[in-house]
């Protein structure tokens, strides 16, 4: 946790992992570069039939650790540093039993773009089940919403603010745009509720003086559908004014469940939607989704504990074709 991994700076964090796990014994180990000094982190043991996955990046801002006798804080403690902990453990839990045929799988990039998934989906390894770890209280979750992120950019022309008819005010086509994207209707599903939307980031301008030549907002719809008819919403309300740039798609997700677990659905994404290729999902993490992207992230110590053995029963379980 005290490596700074935030998203597109796992360099450091990649190569740790890559180590210790090489340092367990028994497991092969390969880094695979996504881009330069970004690494996926693949090992396994025999034929990697379930797969334990997480994700080493983090959201800015980089905070250190600390920890009390009940909880461990800091950047990525729940998320999702601490579930690759958890999981790294459970390995070795399994390889001291003799277990065979598992892996482990870490990539880069889920907090921006997924490009470490991407990367990954395009190398599978012919396992059966994924077992992704999120924050999810320690529930395997049924179902979760998808995601869609969308770039607006609006382009005008600067001008002094005294004369704003020789300029042509970005933020005021940006402001337009999105308050008529903010006037969309949503769908809504039974099992996962209404989708949203979150106007992340909005920068432009220069001085309070001068006209906006340029303006641009980030923001992420949760899905509850496929997105199709969403995009198409979109593009008709922001017009031709504001370029529209699709960043991120990732589809509502449907996943299988272990009898003995309790269960939920979930609002966040995860990288589910973009490893289809490494078999069917599990998705189950200890810690809070409410403690994530916050100053005060955690994880409970006695959660994390209890999670090394619910990783090594899930890949027991599967392996032995019970569930």
């Amino acid at each position: 946790m005290d490596l700074d991994s935030t998203s597109g700076c796992e360099g450091e964090a990649g190569q740790f992992v890559a180590a210790y796990l090489r340092s367990l014994g028994g497991l092969e180990v390969e880094l695979w570069e996504v881009e330069p000094q970004r690494f996926n982190v693949f090992a396994h043991r025999g034929r990697p039939e379930v797969v334990l996955s997480t994700h080493l990046d983090t959201v800015p801002p980089f905070i250190a650790s600390s920890e009390d006798d009940r909880a461990i804080y800091g950047r990525g403690a729940c998320d999702a540093k601490g579930i690759c902990a958890a999981q790294i453990f459970a390995a070795q839990r399994l390889l001291a039993k003799g277990v065979e045929n598992f892996g482990l799988l870490y990539v880069v990039g889920e907090e921006k773009n997924s490009a470490g998934a991407n990367f990954a989906n395009a190398r599978p390894q012919g396992s059966r089940f994924l077992v992704n770890g999120e924050p999810t209280d320690s529930r395997m979750i049924r179902a979760g919403k998808g995601v869609l992120r969308v770039n607006l950019n609006a382009r005008g022309r600067a001008a002094h603010s005294a004369y704003p008819d020789l300029g042509d005010s970005a933020i005021d086509k940006l402001l337009d745009a999105l308050a008529r994207v903010r006037a969309l209707p949503l769908p809504s599903h039974p099992d996962l509720g209404p989708a949203t939307l979150n106007i992340g980031v909005i920068s432009g301008g220069r001085a309070p003086n001068v006209i906006a030549d340029r303006a641009q907002a980030e923001i992420m719809f949760r899905l509850v559908e496929d997105a199709g008819a969403l995009r198409n919403q979109v593009c008709a309300a922001v017009g031709a004014a504001v370029e529209t740039e699709f960043v991120l798609e990732l589809p509502p997700l449907h996943c299988h469940t272990l009898d003995g677990f309790p269960t939920g659905i979930v609002a966040f994404g995860t990288d589910i939607p973009k490893l289809t290729a490494w078999g069917t999902p599990l998705l189950f993490g200890p810690g809070s989704i409410h403690a994530a992207h916050t100053t005060h992230e955690f994880i409970p110590k006695s959660e994390l504990a209890a999670a090394v053995g619910a990783y090594a029963a899930i890949v027991t379980r599967l392996l032995a074709g019970c569930d």
